[in-house]
This record gives C-alpha cells, sequence and structure tokens, in this order.
C-alpha cells in the first residue's frame, strides 16, 4: 500500500446528448459530444486513519455518492481531498472527475492492479448509479473534444472526436439539477441529442459541434432566459456560444464573451484525459 496517490481529471463541458438507460449501471449512458478543459480536478487519495471513508471538496466535507461507491467497489477506505477549478453543480462533470479521480489514485494507493477501461468503468457506472451524470467520466478518460458514438462504459462505448484543440471562454450564472433533469421524460432530449450528433459525425468540426449544441439546447427546451440572452451576445459580435450540459452556464469558443463585454473563465481544451500526477 501507497501513502497516497494524485490524478487530475480535466473538466468536460457536454454540448449535446442523447440518453439511453439500461438496467446494468456499466452499460447506461449517452451519446453525444463535448469539450474536455484545462481547468479541471486535482485529487489526492490516501488511506483513511479510521474505520470509514471521507471525501473534502474544496476544504469542505461533504458527501459524493459516486465516489462513495467507487471506494467501496474497490474495497478502499480512504480519505479523499480534491480541489476543484471549476463551478461545482454547473455543467463541468466535476462529480464524474471525482469518481476518475478517486478510482484512478485509489487503485494506486491499494494496489488493485486494474487496468484503465476497468478503472472507467467503475467510475462511469458509480456516476449512472447515482443519476449526477451520464457520459462525463468516459470522455473525461479520453480528453480533447470527443464524440461518443454509444452509451456506456469504455468496453460499449464506441469513440470518435474532432480534430481540433481551441481556447474556451465560460461563464456560470449557477446549477442546473442533472438528477432531476435525467428523472424526467427525456424523449424529446433524446431525439434533439440524436439530431445533433447526427451533424457532428457528417461533419466533425468545432464550428459545427456549437452550431449543433445551439440547436439542441433550444429544442431540448432547457435553455434559460439569461443563458438565452447570454447566447445572443456573443451571436451580436459574431462569435460561437453555447450552454454547458447540466448547468446554467454558457460557454464560447475563442474571444466570445470577452468580445461581448463578459469577464469570463478562460481556459483550453485539454489535449489528454485523466492522468495520474
Amino acid at each position: 500500500m501507497r501513502e497516497e496517490a494524485t490524478a487530475f481529471v480535466p473538466g468536460h463541458i457536454t454540448g449535446f446528448f442523447s440518453a439511453h438507460p439500461d438496467e446494468d449501471p456499466t452499460k447506461a449512458g449517452s451519446r453525444g459530444a463535448g469539450l474536455t478543459l484545462t481547468d479541471g480536478v486535482e485529487l489526492t487519495v490516501e488511506p483513511a486513519t479510521g474505520d470509514e471513508s471521507s471525501v473534502v471538496l474544496n476544504g469542505t466535507e461533504i458527501n459524493i455518492d459516486p465516489v462513495v461507491t467507487v471506494l467501496e467497489t474497490l474495497d478502499a477506505t480512504a480519505r479523499v481531498e480534491a480541489d476543484a477549478e471549476l463551478p461545482i453543480g454547473a455543467g463541468f462533470g466535476i462529480s464524474g472527475a471525482m469518481a476518475l479521480g478517486t478510482a484512478l489514485a485509489g487503485n494506486r494507493v491499494f494496489e488493485r492492479k486494474l487496468s484503465m477501461n476497468e478503472l472507467v468503468t467503475i467510475a462511469h457506472g458509480a456516476e449512472v448509479q447515482a443519476g449526477t451524470g451520464l457520459g462525463d467520466v468516459v470522455a473525461q478518460a479520453h480528453g480533447g473534444v470527443p464524440i461518443r458514438l454509444e452509451p456506456g462504459g469504455p468496453q460499449d462505448n464506441h469513440l470518435d472526436a474532432i480534430p481540433e484543440r481551441a481556447r474556451v471562454e465560460y461563464v456560470s450564472f449557477g446549477g442546473l439539477s442533472t438528477a432531476d433533469v435525467l428523472s424526467n421524460d427525456t424523449d424529446q432530449l433524446t431525439a434533439a441529442g440524436k439530431q445533433a450528433l447526427s451533424r457532428v459525425v457528417e461533419e466533425p468540426t468545432l464550428l459545427s459541434f456549437m452550431y449543433a449544441s445551439r440547436l439542441f439546447a433550444r429544442e431540448a427546451e432547457l435553455l434559460t432566459e439569461r443563458v438565452t440572452e447570454t447566447i445572443a451576445d456573443v451571436s451580436a459580435v459574431d462569435g460561437q456560444a453555447s450552454m454547458a450540459m447540466l448547468g446554467e452556464t454558457v460557454f464560447a469558443l475563442g474571444t466570445g464573451l470577452s468580445d461581448a463585454g463578459y469577464d469570463p473563465s478562460v481556459c483550453a481544451t485539454h489535449p489528454a484525459g485523466a492522468m495520474l500526477r
């Protein structure tokens, strides 16, 4: 057993998705596309000093169901301490990053000798089971601008990617409950997501991705008034912006938000997936 291990997991913005439930949480998930970000979560796992695991995020002890499930699956009692550079609950895949980072670092600390695909499957299944996400983990393990062609963990998930990199700006006005959205009727959302995916598969460019994401957000009826206004402001200065799924967050390529007069956070697409430090 090691004293500790640290992992970095990129944030992930989903531009559009379709939901695909399954009784097996490792086979359930989503199809869609998104951006992984150089802003993300750095997470350290060490053996717990007592009989119970604990999770600390940005200095506050909290309960994150996917992390608890990952630790139970690894048969590990640990202290997990993480720092997130991104807003929590606002569409950046923080819960997925926490689950995946815990799997990677926990595997090293407790010497479980599992493969990357096995660890991603554990983290993905834990997040689906908790209702906190459907596709972030698989995307965060891949990096870049991943296109998820099939739902499920890495053993089922056929991934492609848009072969481009970009500067990314974002502003967040608050969160939306992923669990609430996914617990409602998702037929309209899924139909819009399938249409968006077809467009991006046919034309795998960032401009196509942004267009498909905006159309998806409107047709899935997920836009809030403030998000709608912000996207319009960026469009008015010939920029490309859309809504992060699922949060009251607007992201833009290049300098779209800055040009529109906002004071955004700035990062870039992450060229690689989650990794141990």
